[in-house]
């Protein structure tokens, strides 16, 4: 049997439409969508938290709820970034804990949990913690190709989230640029290596998405990721429904109903064309990107360089910065190019092109990065680089989240006074404290314009 988690709600929109899709352009589809039989549907995570409160005036915790309640039959699914959690820096572990057992309380059932560097020492408070809490946890291989990232290693990193106490494992191939061969050869070394469940996702930038989840399946994958058809392909995933027929044509039970999935389809048709229309949805999007194998990097990091270009315009240096990326993630240790790793990567190769001297220019991330902040690289920092942007200063010894303390969640909700009105509202200060502050600010703006509407109407 191969299951589908279904991701229309998650990464599906957050890749074609930088997650604007508002939790009431879906509602009316989440009971449809809970009858569907998928293995789960990931709702959560991501940029979702982020987008959420920053554009969408929506409390993540709030729509996660909503969900929860609309689809009580379904297993809803997050993905959370190890120790970074939702945001693009490293939290104490208190926090870690405590935004963990505050997913699950609020609706979640499988927290896949992965690290942009694949280092294990980001990923176990997280995984102890959804383990405790009696959720799912999903530990994610960061895929990337890399002298260093060898299937040999991609297997000591799974036996080694085996023993930290995951469910299931899924290669998370975010640039889509896992071939088939490839995927048929990781997914079989996995499966001989735990035996534990495999989670294949891949997008299908680079056009080999399809070919890559048959062959994976071929290999033993037990579920796979897919998006409702109107999101799907492109820099999303592969179509739930073909994916759908082409395994039942193979003998596959998938556990879906044709009728349900379908109809989902046919709900987010129009919708996907308002997005079109409006521009927020850029048909490049949806195109077919070959150029991502030749530079090992998501589509979405590609087009990020050249509106870093554009902004400052420089646009004409855009074959420059490309050239550079590659050349700054082998200095940096090879890291996977996932957020924030691609941000750091990318945001210094332009710096190295514009000011015409290597990491002249550095930023407080990339100092962070190479100061050790971020986690254990996949090869050592080429030393004259570290050097360099160090200056003398030693790197970090050991885990860094050893030396944050842990009594932040208790400063900051003392900090807050009655402007947190809960739990959730002081982890979202946490993550991402002015967002949070206006976004609270903006709240109860909403909140008296509504009463004092009220009140106007009675008298």
């Amino acid at each position: 049997m191969v299951r589908f988690t279904e991701t229309v709600l998650r990464d599906a929109n957050q890749s074609l439409i930088a997650t604007r899709l508002p939790y009431s352009k879906f509602e009316d589809i989440l009971p449809v969508m809970d009858k569907a039989g998928y293995y789960s549907v990931e709702c959560w995570g991501g940029a979702t938290f982020d987008v959420c409160l920053r554009f969408l005036e929506e409390d993540p915790w709030e729509r996660l709820r909503k969900i929860r309640q609309k689809m009580p039959n379904t297993k809803l699914q997050m993905l959370l970034r190890g120790q970074n959690l939702l945001g693009y820096a490293p939290y104490p572990d208190d926090v870690v804990r405590r935004f963990v057992r505050a997913s699950v309380k609020n609706g979640i059932d499988i927290i896949r949990i992965f690290d942009a560097l694949n280092d294990v020492n980001n990923l176990k408070v997280a995984t102890e913690e959804t383990v405790k809490q009696g959720a799912i946890a999903s530990g994610a291989i960061s895929y990337t190709t890399s002298p260093v990232h060898t299937t040999e290693n991609y297997v000591k990193l799974v036996k080694e989230m085996r023993e930290m106490g995951v469910s299931t494992i899924c290669i998370k191939d975010m640039a889509g640029i896992l071939t088939p061969q490839a995927a048929y050869d990781t997914v079989s070394a996995v499966k001989d290596a735990v035996d534990l469940p495999v989670v294949l996702h891949t997008h299908c930038t680079t056009g080999l998405a399809y070919m890559t989840l048959l062959k994976a399946i071929e290999a033993g994958a037990d579920v796979i990721d897919t998006a409702s058809s109107p999101f799907s392909g492109g820099t999303s995933q592969p179509a739930t429904e073909t994916m759908f027929y082409t395994l039942r044509e193979m003998g596959y039970d998938t556990g879906l109903d044709e009728k349900v999935i379908n109809e989902v389809a046919a709900y987010f048709k129009p919708i996907r064309g308002e997005f079109i229309e409006s521009g927020k949805l850029n048909p490049i999007s949806l195109t077919t990107d070959p150029g991502c194998l030749i530079y090992q990097m998501p589509g979405g990091m590609i087009s990020n360089l050249l509106s870093q270009l554009r902004d400052l315009g420089a646009e004409d240096r855009f074959e420059e910065a490309l050239a550079e990326t590659p050349r700054v993630r082998k200095d940096m240790g090879y890291p996977p190019l996932v957020t924030p790793t691609s941000q750091i990567v990318g945001s210094q190769a332009v710096q190295n092109v514009l000011a015409g001297e290597r990491y002249k220019n550095v930023n407080g991330q990339v100092r962070a990065y190479v100061h050790g902040e971020y986690g254990r690289t996949p090869a050592p920092i080429d030393p004259e680089v570290q050097k360099k942007i160090l200056g003398g200063e030693e790197p970090i010894k050991g885990r860094y989240a050893d030396q944050l303390p842990n009594d932040t969640f208790e400063k900051t909700q003392l900090e807050l006074g009655e402007t947190a009105r809960s739990e959730e509202d002081v982890l979202s200060y946490i993550a991402f404290p002015k967002v949070a502050e206006k976004f609270f600010a903006d709240r109860t703006a909403r909140e008296e314009k509504i009463a004092k509407y009220s009140i106007e109407r009675m008298e």
